[in-house]
């Protein structure tokens, strides 16, 4: 957390409700369908941070919905803190990768295991690269320069992943 005592997952649910009023699950759908190519955020992180943002006046609470769902709506004081997270440096970023992590203890593997890990990442990395420049293509059609932006560095993180890959020892 920075200066404004906020740590990424709230600013960017507070980001995301900029586009307006959305309930937990609203929100864990609007993370999944902008920010997961290159930013992961579970249900707990953001059931987690909801109360904290209200707590703290970021959002209000809006009237309980079906089956008791909850909207939340960012306030003022919210969209002020937003927009002072977005001026603050991001610090450095954290690589955590679980294939390289097991990779790293090749030795323990057997070479079907090595194998398996590898092709099982290749995989993942084939069919993330090719979402990833869809939705790319699709936000510079929509005009969405900063989305294509974000976009295109997912795009270069699964080619980068999968080059990696080729050399990675396999038993």
């Amino acid at each position: 957390m920075a200066d404004t005592g906020i740590n990424p997952t709230a600013a960017a649910l507070l980001g995301l409700l900029h586009e307006g009023p959305m309930t937990g699950g609203q929100l864990m759908a609007a993370a999944e369908r902008r920010l997961a190519p290159y930013w992961s955020m579970t249900r707990s992180q953001v059931y987690r941070e909801l109360p904290a943002l209200a707590d703290q006046g970021l959002v209000r609470l809006g009237k309980p919905g079906p089956r008791s769902s909850q909207p939340y709506a960012i306030t003022a004081a919210g969209k002020r803190t937003f927009s002072r997270w977005l001026t603050e440096m991001p610090g450095r970023d954290t690589v955590r990768n679980p294939t390289a992590l097991r990779v790293a203890f090749g030795p323990q593997h057997s070479a079907t295991q090595m194998r398996t890990l590898v092709s099982s990442a290749n995989d993942y990395h084939t069919e993330a690269l090719a979402s990833a420049r869809e939705q790319a293509r699709d936000a510079k059609k929509a005009g969405d320069s900063y989305g294509a932006a974000a976009l295109e560095f997912a795009v270069a993180y699964h080619k980068a992943a999968l080059s990696w890959l080729k050399s990675a020892p396999v038993g």
